[in-house]
């Protein structure tokens, strides 16, 4: 399933900014960055919760958010894109 997840990191000190960069880094290892703080990611039911866990557990939830927008099996009809960045196709394989 597509999962599109937003995040909002308060780096008002260091402790965020790298709390931040480590947000950033689990994203990147389940999917596509497509904004500065928004990933696509194609993962199923386990990999979402294992995913969710990690992140939960980064975030300092009195000054950080996290959002999971689950788009299912279905979504390329739900995503359309328009502008700068090309749109990647997330069944293919994805290598960086």
């Amino acid at each position: 399933m597509l999962v599109v997840i937003t995040y909002d990191v308060n780096t008002m000190d260091s402790a965020g900014k790298k709390r931040l960069r480590k947000v950033a880094k689990v994203c990147q290892d389940y999917g596509l960055r497509v904004q500065n703080s928004v990933f696509e990611c194609n993962v199923d039911s386990t990999k979402l919760k294992e995913l969710k866990y990690k992140l939960e557990n980064l975030i300092d939830k009195d000054k950080d958010s996290l959002r999971f927008y689950k788009l299912g099996n279905n979504y390329k009809t739900k995503v359309d894109h328009i502008g700068a960045k090309e749109t990647v196709d997330m069944d293919d394989p994805l290598i960086i």
